[in-house]
């Protein structure tokens, strides 16, 4: 046998590292090929609403619900609640912090997961709010942002625009709700001595205690705009654009 020849059982065997190569090198392509988007502001491949599954970095895949359009970067959707839900809202920490509801309903997609996603890139924010009439009125925050569990998911917004007036940083340290931690009916972390959570019937970023109410069953407030008696309302982020 000359010296350039080789067994056939060596022969056999790198083949069949050959073989173990190939099938790893198909699973990473597969991987790479089913890379989940981030959130809704990723999906291009379809611009019809509705519920998609993502990945926010160092997180599994979930469902969400997307509101995308043939205009603008999709909206991830992280509330939406009407009156008669039924949803009670009255939840604990817990349950709050890795979500509640159905996506393709009403649902709360959990304080964690929206502190994930909110830490990926720069976000905005629109609070979307149905007056008693039907009438859909919109605030706008240029940023939007969540600190960690640690720091009691304090909210963190930027500048208001808008058509249902800024509730949610109003010129009133008792009903303010930017800069506020998030407070729950077995956490109480407002700025109040009573428990907003438990006397107002949901979880929020209270202070001392609201001018925005959305987590609760048949009492939605905004502001002025509707107090105790808003059809519905949804929370919504994007990466923030600037010009």
């Amino acid at each position: 046998m000359g010296p350039d020849a080789l067994h056939p059982r060596v022969l056999k065997e790198l083949a069949d590292q050959g073989k173990g190569s190939l099938r790893r090198s198909r699973a990473s392509d597969m991987r790479v090929a089913q890379a989940w988007p981030k959130d809704c502001s990723e999906i291009t491949w379809n611009r019809v609403s509705g519920v998609f599954v993502i990945q926010p970095t160092e997180l599994h895949q979930f469902e969400v619900y997307c509101e995308l359009n043939s205009t603008s970067e999709g909206w991830t959707v992280l509330q939406r609640n009407r009156h008669d839900t039924q949803i009670t809202w009255a939840e604990s920490w817990s349950t709050y912090k890795y979500g509640f509801g159905n996506v393709q309903d009403d649902y709360w997609l959990g304080t964690e997961y929206i502190y994930r996603i909110a830490k990926q890139k720069v976000y905005q924010v629109r609070f979307v709010i149905h007056d008693s009439s039907g009438t859909m009125k919109y605030a706008d925050y240029n940023l939007f942002g969540l600190e960690d569990e640690s720091k009691g998911y304090r909210l963190r917004l930027g500048s208001y625009t808008g058509t249902a007036g800024d509730a949610m940083a109003p010129n009133n340290p008792t009903t303010v709700h930017d800069n506020m931690k998030f407070s729950t009916k077995d956490l109480d972390q407002d700025t109040s001595s009573g428990n907003c959570a438990s006397s107002s019937g949901g979880d929020w970023w209270y202070s001392a205690c609201y001018s925005v109410r959305l987590n609760v069953k048949g009492s939605i407030t905004w502001g002025s705009f509707c107090s105790g008696n808003c059809q519905a309302s949804a929370i919504l982020i994007k990466p923030a654009s600037y010009c």
